[in-house]
Order: structure tokens, then C-alpha cells, then sequence
């Protein structure tokens, strides 16, 4: 008969597999973690002690990271305020509609951010801030700070925040294009709720250079299995060296939750989108104006070139900095400054990287001759202004207008033909109506710009930003004056 294995002995053998699996990780070779370990892991021996050694160090490495980074870390809680309108008795009576709201009804939002300067300036995801009406930061020390968007990329997800604090720790940035697959990484972030502010959560770099997630337009995503949750948006990534490696963004996941698969946009492109934002204002990319796609199998064959060499030219845009430089269609594009393309995106990638003006060096294949040309990149255009729809409209500015007509003119005791709009609804509290304006008041200007259509005036709010001031001309029965509101 056996005899019982007592349950410390147990607790001993599965510690010495704990050691036995880390110890593989870090040096590689299981030759050097041999059954001799595993058996005697829990004596005093040389070879155990130096392995506990390695695993104390390891432990001890995360602690100083946390306490290092855990500062810099902060929690952001959003507020988008919806108004629900109800029946106001007026002069005009239910003519001109609802103007006062029923109730003020806020969309509460949470996610993360990083510090990264002493004066304030805070990274993290656009969609943890779009479309927030109020935003609020908290720090690991509990201090709360109202922040303010300095500007926002949807096209890569990062948004820049800033704050008014003492003593804000900043963190160090790193360098992600020097950061290897299998390496260490520590995410830190507020998932969940705010009681798992700071929740701190460990793994390593999966694969780097991730795209066609379907989470933005310029993706290359870092991948780490470090446990990121709803809520770790905009969070830090962080190296054994306590460096912002990356700004957590998403999950790949099919129950909601953490599935071990994570992605971080690399610090490199959110640093120069944050040093874009904050110095023009908006994001400059550079841009070469060509149509490409990626060689397969079969267009492989048809050009006879090898699978994965270069992309394929497959249209040009007329006076681009790719028709200007000889760039034809059919072309494939294969070195890009010394760096051979892969495929579209990460060509893409980087000639959004380098600053419009940038001179670069490009290697083509043409008739399966190679060539050498300089091509000087141009800007990217701009998204063109979407049209500004009237509920848009209503939701910015906080009223609504309509063109003068015959029963609306006989309400005004106006002249049918008078130039203008007429103002027809207005939200309460809100800037203009602290303005002075009214319902049944009639807009003659906006910005010293006549307006006589509602697409007139839909045009000019389009362009208007917020904080800009509005100047609006108008008429009240038979007076005429100004009125000036900021956007919020």
C-alpha cells in the first residue's frame, strides 16, 4: 500500500512546476530545468536556489514597474448630456414645437489614460472621448481634474486630453518599433468599473504589426494576451524598463470579455499623432496619390515576380506626387527608403508617417526591370465636410430654424418675402439661449453672412468648431440686434 502524500508535499510539486514553466520562458532551454529540478525543487540545492533567485527577481521587477507606472495611469470618466423635449406654452403656442426639455438625461462613459507630460497632456482613445460633453480625470491618488479634448484622430483612435494639476507624474515614452515578439509587457487601466481603477495585469508582445483588424483606418496594432477588459481603453502598455510602449485599444474577443487577445497602438504613431494635434491642430500625413493591392498567388504568376514582393500600382491619382515622379500603373513598389514593402498597409502606414515635403527613395519593378525614384510627398487631402444634416445642426448649435412662409409670416405679422430665418426651437440653458435668443426671432445673419436658406445656414455651422463664437443679426418684430453665443 502507498503511503498518502501529505498536502504540503503537494503545494511543494505544484510550486515547482510554477518554476519549472517560468524558468523555460526565460532561459529558453528546458535542458537547463531538468526532472533532477523538478524533483528536488524543494531543497536547498544550488540549481533550485538559483531558480527561485531568477523568479524573485522577475516578481520583484513587476513590483517596481507597478508602483513606477501606476501614477501615470489615470481614470476618465465621460458625459454626454441628451436633452428630451416637452411641450412649452409660447406666444407661438405647439407652433413652433418643443423647446423646453422634460429632463437632462446623461450617458456616463469610463475608460484610461496615460500622462505624459508635467504640464498636462494626457493620451487615449478617441472612442473613450467622442462625443463627451464634460470629461473628468482621476488620479491614483483619488484628486479629480477636469480635461479638455486638444484633439481627437478617429483614423488611428488616440485622442489628446489635457489637464490643469500638481505634481502629475508623467510617464517615460518608449521606442515600440524596438519591441520584440515574446517580450514581457505589463497593462495598466480601469476596467470594468471605477472600483478596478489601476488594475494592473501582465503577459507578452504576441505579434506586432497587426492590421485589417476593422478597428481603424491606419492599424498596426501591437497583440498581447495581458488581460484587457471594457474599460482598459486607453490605458497603458508598458515594458520591463517602465516605458508607455503602447495605448491598450481593443479586444478580439467572442463573449465581451478577455479572451487573450489584446491590441495596443504602438507609442511611435501615437506620438507623432499626439505631436500633430497638438502642434497644427489636426493630423498631417503625408500622401503619394496611387491605388495599390497585394500580390497573391495568381497575380504572382501572371507578372511573374515572387509571391509577397511589393505591392501592385493599380491606379494613380492625376497630379499626385506618384504621377509627377513616374510612377505608372502596373509598377510594383518594393523598397521603400532602404525597407522592403510587404504588402498595402504597412506601405500605407508608412508614407503616413512621413511629413508632407518628405523626400523619399522608392525601388520599382517595371516590366521586370527595377528603378530607382525619388518621389517628393504631398498631403493627404482632408475628409471631405460630410453635409450637415438638421438634427446635427439642432444638437450643436441648440435651436432650430426654418424659412419664412405664408402662415409663419401671418403669426410674426410679418411680410411674407422678408429675407431670413426664423428661429423655432431652442434648448434652455444652453449658450444661445443665454444670448438672448427666442423663439420666433428672425436670423437675417450668421457671421456677418447673409442667410436666406436653411442649407445657408447649415453650410456655415458645418465649418464652426467648438469654442468658436457665433455672431447672429436678428429681427424681433420691428427691432434689429445682435446677439454672440460660444459653441460649447
Amino acid at each position: 500500500m502507498k503511503k498518502p502524500i501529505d498536502i504540503t508535499t503537494i503545494i511543494i510539486r505544484i510550486f515547482g512546476i510554477a518554476v519549472w514553466i517560468i524558468a523555460i520562458g526565460q532561459f529558453g532551454d528546458i535542458s537547463e530545468v531538468n526532472a533532477q529540478t523538478l524533483a528536488t525543487i524543494q531543497d536547498e540545492s544550488p540549481q533550485s536556489q538559483e531558480t527561485v533567485n531568477v523568479m524573485k527577481q522577475l516578481n520583484n521587477t513587476f513590483i517596481a514597474i507597478a508602483e513606477k507606472a501606476n501614477p501615470s495611469v489615470v481614470t476618465i470618466f465621460t458625459d454626454k448630456i441628451v436633452n428630451q423635449p416637452d411641450p412649452y406654452s409660447s406666444p407661438f403656442g405647439d407652433f413652433f414645437g418643443r423647446v423646453f426639455p422634460e429632463r437632462e438625461q446623461h450617458l456616463q462613459g469610463m475608460g484610461s489614460g496615460v500622462i505624459i507630460s508635467k504640464d498636462g497632456f494626457i493620451l487615449t482613445n478617441n472612442h473613450v472621448v467622442r462625443d463627451a460633453d464634460a470629461i473628468k480625470i482621476r488620479l491614483l491618488n483619488g484628486i479629480k481634474l477636469e480635461a479638455k479634448i486638444i484633439g481627437t484622430d478617429a483614423k488611428t483612435d488616440i485622442a489628446v486630453l489635457k489637464v490643469k494639476g500638481k505634481n502629475l507624474a508623467p510617464m517615460t515614452l518608449g521606442d515600440s518599433d524596438h519591441l520584440h515578439t515574446g517580450e514581457w509587457v505589463m497593462a495598466i487601466g480601469s476596467p470594468l468599473s471605477e472600483n478596478l481603477a489601476h488594475t494592473v495585469t501582465a503577459g507578452i508582445v504576441s505579434a506586432k504589426g497587426r492590421s485589417n483588424v476593422g478597428l481603424a483606418d491606419y492599424e498596426d496594432f501591437i497583440q498581447t494576451d495581458a488581460a484587457i477588459n471594457p474599460g482598459n481603453s486607453g490605458g497603458a502598455l508598458v515594458n520591463l524598463d517602465g516605458k508607455l510602449v503602447g495605448i491598450n485599444t481593443a479586444i478580439a474577443s467572442q463573449s465581451g470579455g478577455f479572451q487573450g487577445i489584446g491590441f495596443a497602438v504602438p507609442i511611435n504613431m501615437a506620438r507623432r499623432i499626439m505631436e500633430s494635434l497638438i502642434e497644427e491642430g489636426r493630423v498631417v500625413r503625408g500622401w503619394l496619390g496611387v491605388l495599390i493591392q497585394d500580390i497573391d498567388e495568381n497575380l504572382a504568376k501572371a507578372l511573374n515576380v515572387p509571391v509577397s514582393s511589393g505591392v501592385l500600382v493599380a491606379d494613380i491619382t492625376k497630379n499626385s506626387p506618384a504621377e509627377k515622379s513616374g510612377i505608372n500603373p502596373g509598377d510594383i513598389i518594393l523598397e521603400l527608403d532602404g525597407l522592403k514593402v510587404q504588402d498595402g498597409t504597412q506601405l500605407r502606414n508608412e508614407i503616413a508617417r512621413r511629413a508632407p515635403g518628405t523626400g523619399v527613395k522608392m525601388v520599382i519593378s517595371r516590366n521586370g526591370k527595377q528603378n530607382d525614384l525619388n518621389v517628393i510627398l504631398g498631403e493627404l487631402p482632408g475628409e471631405p465636410v460630410k453635409p450637415a444634416r438638421k438634427e446635427d445642426v439642432f444638437e450643436k448649435l441648440g435651436f432650430k430654424v426654418q424659412p419664412v412662409d405664408e402662415q409663419i409670416a401671418k403669426i410674426l405679422r410679418i411680410d411674407p418675402n422678408e429675407k431670413g430665418l426664423v428661429v423655432m426651437e431652442i434648448l434652455p440653458n444652453s449658450p444661445v439661449f443665454e444670448s438672448g435668443l427666442r423663439p420666433g426671432d428672425l436670423i437675417r445673419e450668421v457671421n456677418r453672412v447673409p442667410v436666406n436658406t436653411v442649407n445657408d445656414f447649415i453650410e456655415i455651422v458645418a465649418r464652426l468648431n467648438s469654442e468658436d463664437t457665433v455672431l447672429v443679426h436678428l429681427k424681433r418684430y420691428d427691432n434689429h440686434f445682435f446677439a454672440a453665443f460660444a459653441l460649447p
